[in-house]
């Protein structure tokens, strides 16, 4: 009787002080505010594509190695790093697909490449040492910077300071002060925003020439953060 006696009184005990602990949470003064914050950067690192074709010269045909080839000696000599242009993809097609018989001459092979820029200042210098009727198709493919990451985390910090920047002025306001932080949670955002360049994609061909690229510039990358905070108040 009395093990029973004690097992409901420490029942009890148990479940009194956490109604008290659940109670003091209930009456705890906090103030829950979001914080953002954005920076600007100029993207650093552009992708730009090119797309080479063989094709007929009188009887000839230019083969798709002699492209290339022109190709990678125009990034070198613009002083960019080979390992900056890669293939994206190679392919092929038959203008004569009715005829059975396979002619060597009739297959047009075309190979894409992906070039890592830091600037667009070199891309006519590039463009203009390789053959024009042998570029089928070039363009823009994503543009970012080499320290997104650090942006990224200053852009984090900015936003928690601007959220505790808020608590502080809108407790403050009703005569109260700001305690300790008790929760935040990130919204992602990691995203970045008003990407697009002033010259969005384009097609160059040899019969529209290739335009005055060099004169482009982007627009700044906009970094944007936010997080949701809890803070206590004294």
């Amino acid at each position: 009787m009395k093990k029973v006696m004690l097992l409901a009184a420490g029942l009890f005990l148990a479940m009194s002080t956490f109604a008290q602990t659940a109670s003091n949470k209930a009456t705890e003064k906090k103030i829950e505010v979001t914080g953002s914050a954005e920076i600007e950067i100029t993207p650093d690192e552009i992708y730009f594509n090119i797309s080479l074709k063989e094709y007929l010269k009188g009887k000839s045909k230019v083969e798709i190695t002699a492209l290339e080839k022109q190709l990678q000696k125009a990034v070198v000599d613009a002083g960019i790093p080979k390992e900056n242009l890669t293939v994206e993809n190679v392919s092929g097609y038959n203008y004569d697909y009715l005829n059975k018989k396979k002619n060597p001459q009739e297959f047009m092979a075309s190979k894409q490449f992906r070039l890592k820029l830091n600037k667009l200042d070199k891309i006519n210098i590039i463009l203009g040492a390789v053959d024009a009727e042998g570029i089928e198709s070039t363009r823009i493919t994503g543009y970012s910077s080499s320290k997104m990451e650090e942006y990224r985390k200053e852009t984090k910090i900015k936003a928690l300071q601007a959220a505790k920047a808020k608590a502080d002025y809108m407790v403050n306001a009703i005569g109260e002060n700001l305690g300790g932080i008790i929760e935040i949670q990130e919204i992602n955002t990691d995203g970045y925003s008003d990407v697009r360049p002033l010259a969005v994609n384009y097609m160059a061909k040899a019969a529209d020439g290739m335009g005055g690229i060099s004169d482009v510039d982007f627009k700044t990358i906009k970094v944007r953060a936010e997080v949701r905070t809890v803070f206590g108040i004294k």
